[in-house]
């Protein structure tokens, strides 16, 4: 007789071999992990980035193809669920619109008095905390002290110093001879002042900029120059702003996207009625325009026109900023 296989008996109510006595056990473990740490390397990164993504499609995006959407409709404020289709009618409206290229004219020369004096400034005063200057950490703070305050309280004061019969801007004109100024019914003068409110706001930052890009010039191109016989002013001349040379060109680009969408010191500087720019619109911007026309008009279809028309107006700014720096890296 052949005699059965042996076989490994089990006590009666024993339990089952757990997973780590069961053959194969581990290798399906390593395969999981594996396949876990595959698609963990392979989708973290989209998971990381994807609240950004999300956050920009709901606040960039969707308002951007809603307002091109309304600005091809007639809608009111009133009514915003009845809109009528128009086409292109609220743009060529523009066209037609003087007080749109009154604004348009106001948001440049505001733009040229308040972007060129800031940037000179920024540049000089960058070259001075570039050179070894006592207490130079407090001076770099107070630079950015300005930009850290609120624009609201800013432009309060700023309306105090500029007002006509008790501020302090007329008193020290008086004590140099000169007669008081309306600033703020004046053309030139409502425009100079809100252009000296962006100039106090964004010297500083735009210093602080430079002086970031002033360090990362090599010493020894100083050295050689000083060995030349080159005196300070020529090093900044010939040294020092050839080589910010893309970085001036960023400040120029980010300070007339700025100028365009001025809208917070223009509005608090006019007072009650600051939509409207002063009482002949002398000082409207392109977004007070916008404001009056869809929160005062109650015309959001020729405020959607006129966002868009500030839109067009900001990508050929940032196209000839592009065209200007790819000249630039050519003749580099």
């Amino acid at each position: 007789m052949t005699a059965a296989p042996a076989t490994t008996a089990r006590p009666p109510g024993a339990a089952d071999p757990g997973p780590e006595e069961r053959p194969g056990t581990a290798d399906r473990r390593a395969a999981r992990r594996s396949r876990r740490h595959r698609w963990d390397v392979r989708y973290s990164p989209y998971a990381f980035v994807a609240p950004f993504f999300l956050f920009f499609a709901a606040f960039g995006i969707f308002p951007l193809l809603w307002t091109g959407w309304a600005s091809l409709h007639r809608m009111e404020l009133t009514a915003p669920d009845r809109a009528r289709w128009t086409g292109l009618h609220n743009y060529l409206r523009l066209l037609d619109d003087a007080f749109f290229w009154n604004a348009l004219g106001n948001t440049a020369v505001i733009g040229v008095l308040s972007t060129v004096p800031q940037l000179l400034m920024a540049l000089g005063l960058a070259h001075l905390l570039h050179h070894r200057l006592r207490a130079a950490t407090f001076w770099r703070v107070a630079l950015l002290a300005p930009y850290a305050t609120s624009i609201a309280a800013a432009t309060l004061v700023f309306v105090l110093l500029y007002g006509r019969d008790y501020g302090m801007v007329n008193w020290a004109l008086g004590l140099a001879g000169f007669g008081p100024v309306d600033w703020q019914n004046g053309t030139w003068a409502a425009r100079i002042a809100v252009s000296s409110i962006v100039v106090w706001r964004w010297t500083g930052y735009n210093a602080l900029i430079y002086l970031a890009a002033m360090q990362a010039v090599p010493d020894e191109l100083y050295e050689s120059a000083a060995l030349d016989g080159a005196s300070r002013l020529r090093q900044f001349r010939h040294v020092t702003v050839p080589a910010l040379r893309p970085t001036i060109l960023f400040t120029v680009v980010v300070s007339t996207i700025g100028a365009t969408q001025l809208f917070g010191e223009p509005l608090l500087f006019g007072g009650a009625g600051g939509q409207k720019g002063g009482a002949s619109h002398q000082f409207q911007t392109l977004g007070l325009y916008l404001y009056e026309q869809g929160w005062f008009s109650f015309h959001l279809g020729r405020a959607a026109a006129v966002a868009w028309a500030m839109f067009l107006i900001l990508l050929l700014v940032a196209g000839a900023g592009g065209l200007a720096a790819r000249r630039l890296r050519g003749d580099g």
